[in-house]
């Protein structure tokens, strides 16, 4: 089981993401780092645990009011060897190709609520360092119609995001996980949105879950270092 840290950022700084309500969004506040900037951020989950997965959401690029390019630049070089997964709004497979160009060591992820159909993915079928992810806000899926029923077409990554649960004490959403883990059996899957602690990470474990991002239980200290070496110490193995 991967435990992944998420970093939602607007406006230069990292914000508080909460059940998908952009709008909404404050800088965080949290114990482990001194401000919101990114560095400071990133600093205060490494000392948590060494990660080796960073998911970035680039918000304002996702609403295309800007980018953070800069911002991931920086951290990219101040932290060698963690691996970027980063939402940067793409949409179809030029925008892919030229942000994975700028980005030479970074994982992009396609969201589903910004492409433009699914067949993109077949477009991108031979580019690495792709990951998918499949939105969701309530019931509604965020994305192209056909790609959900297509999951010969998604790539060997794919995070199921559940916005509402975001920042959130619901839990993760384990019967969509199980259904889409149903759908694509052979597919490695990251929950996303809801988790609340140990406990969740046993119960996504069980599910044969491959991973999972996770802020809000990290910065209130419900899931903490030791349960993290504990949940990665089963083996990545363990998730089929």
């Amino acid at each position: 089981m991967e435990v992944i840290p998420v970093i939602d950022l607007k406006g230069g700084v990292v914000v508080h993401a909460r059940h998908g309500s952009r709008h909404s969004y404050a800088p965080i506040v949290t114990p482990l780092a001194r401000t919101s900037a990114p560095l400071d951020v990133v600093a205060g989950f490494l000392a948590v645990h060494p990660f080796r997965t960073i998911y970035v959401a680039d918000l304002d690029r996702i609403e295309m009011r800007g980018s953070h390019d800069q911002s991931l630049d920086t951290l990219s070089t101040a932290f060698p060897d963690v691996a970027f997964w980063v939402d940067a709004g793409v949409s179809d497979g030029g925008a892919a190709r030229s942000w994975l160009a700028r980005h030479k060591r970074a994982h992009l992820v396609l969201g589903s609520e910004s492409l433009d159909g699914h067949m993109v993915l077949e477009e991108l079928a031979t580019v690495g360092r792709i990951v998918l992810s499949l939105d969701y806000r309530g019931d509604s899926f965020l994305g192209p119609k056909g790609l959900c029923d297509a999951p010969h077409l998604w790539p060997a990554r794919v995070i199921v995001m559940t916005l509402a649960r975001v920042g959130g004490d619901a839990g993760p959403d384990m019967d969509r996980l199980a259904e889409i883990k149903g759908r694509a059996p052979d597919v490695l899957l990251y929950a996303a949105g809801g988790l609340r602690g140990a406990s969740d990470l046993m119960r996504l474990q069980q599910a044969g879950i491959r991973g999972v991002l996770v802020a809000s239980a990290l910065h209130d200290g419900r899931l903490a270092g030791a349960d993290i070496a504990a949940a990665a110490s089963k083996g990545a193995g363990d998730a089929k």
